[in-house]
């Protein structure tokens, strides 16, 4: 690992400060729900189907998926500093482009672009990785998360409000406005972190066999993968839910689309509280029961009739929490298995876990219809929990086995 100088706020000549790395992740968490609930509105807008636009989400995941497998290398080559400010002007340009589609095919492709933004989740990880190791970085990890944790508990009741008063536009404005707030600072805090690499492009890029071909790797990014997955399969299916099912107006679905993002605060604070005492494993653990009870519980509520919105919303918090402590330690721990190349294995990573998420998304929106009720989308989400459990379970069990042969 390089050795690293103290990050000094607005020197671009050290590392950059932890509020830098929370809001360049937090534009990016703010870009993939803050229009959500203008989803009706730009339906009519576009005279496309409501489907349709909920391409938007899945489109947009697995534009992030592919971005990430190809600037996690890139990076770790060039340097965070300028991947970072390009993708982030790259974000801008194309958020202006939504806001002046003629039709939703020129809206979808520029929306895919906008994916450029989740440069500045996956690149604060690996940043973080380049100065501190082990479970130090979940711990920093979970800290910039819990900042960035604000962004998605508010940006949809700022954006049903913002809808609701000036169209459905300006929650893309409100992107252009923070996004290049967000490039300026970067421009004057974003010290580089990682040396310039040998061997060229691609011998980065050629590391992703080793990553392939280590079961850590495997176990941290399945779980992340799954476990994030029901947050996305919520992102797909939760707007529909809320409007259509229970018939809310935009303003009300706003303010409760940000409910599991109360979870993920307290999760995050309690990784990064923890994460040093307890270890990532265990958390990691604790973090895929507690969505797992939550979810078996509203599925119960729902068998009985218990069909309230305000129910509803209120046990995603559950899933936020889980999400709190399962994403950070995962993270940290996939970004453990070779720190040399940590941006490779973040983008890597979060591809898998970006990617699993649109093909979750995609799939709850063509299950649900109003007839359906939210069942479906409750037990696809379950379902993907488990399956996080199992992978972390699976690197226990692994961890364990090998200190026994030792």
């Amino acid at each position: 690992m390089n050795v690293i100088s103290p990050s000094r706020f607005l020197d671009r000549n050290t590392p950059p400060h932890i509020v830098t790395l929370t809001l360049m992740a937090g534009v990016s968490a703010l870009s993939m729900n803050v229009f959500l609930p203008a989803l009706p509105e730009m339906s009519l807008y576009f005279d496309a189907d409501y489907r349709l636009m909920q391409l938007s989400v899945a489109i947009y995941l697995a534009m992030n998926a592919a971005l990430q497998i190809l600037l996690g290398p890139v990076s770790d080559y060039f340097g965070r500093r300028p991947v970072l400010l390009g993708s982030f002007a790259v974000y801008i340009i194309a958020t202006l482009g939504c806001i002046y589609a003629t039709n939703v095919v020129v809206f979808l492709a520029f929306r895919m672009l906008q994916a450029f933004v989740v440069t500045g989740l996956v690149l604060s990880r690996a940043v973080i990785r380049d100065m501190v190791g082990g479970p130090q970085s979940a711990s920093m990890i979970a800290y910039v998360t819990m900042g960035m944790s604000l962004v998605p508990m508010f940006a949809p009741a700022i954006g049903g409000f913002l809808s609701q008063a000036f169209g459905w536009q300006s929650t893309f404005w409100l992107q252009v406005v923070l996004g290049l707030l967000v490039l300026g600072l970067m421009a004057r805090d974003l010290g580089e972190t990682k040396q310039r690499a040998t061997g060229g492009f691609r011998g980065q890029a050629g590391a992703y066999p080793e990553l392939f071909a280590s079961p850590r790797f495997w176990g941290y990014s399945l779980s992340a993968m799954f476990a994030s997955g029901a947050f996305f399969a919520y992102l797909g299916g939760a707007p529909f839910v809320g409007s259509e099912i229970f018939g809310l107006d935009v303003g009300i679905l706003g303010f409760l689309l940000g409910a599991p993002a109360i979870g993920y605060l307290v999760g995050n604070f309690l990784t990064g509280r923890f994460a040093v005492h307890f270890g990532i494993n265990r958390l990691i653990l604790i973090g895929n029961f507690s969505t797992t009870a939550g979810l078996t519980l509203l599925i119960v509520m729902l068998l009985v009739g218990l069909e309230s919105p305000y129910l509803f919303f209120a046990m995603m918090t559950f899933v936020g929490f889980g999400n709190g402590l399962v994403l950070p330690n995962a993270n940290a721990g996939l970004l453990s298995v070779r720190p040399a190349i940590a941006g490779s294995a973040s983008g890597l990573g979060g591809a898998m876990m970006i990617g699993g998420g649109a093909a979750i998304s995609g799939l709850v929106g063509a299950m649900l219809t109003p007839e359906t009720g939210p069942m479906p989308l409750v037990l696809m989400m379950l379902l993907s929990t488990l399956f996080s459990l199992g992978s972390i379970l699976l690197v226990i069990l692994r961890e364990r086995r090998l200190r026994i042969s030792h």
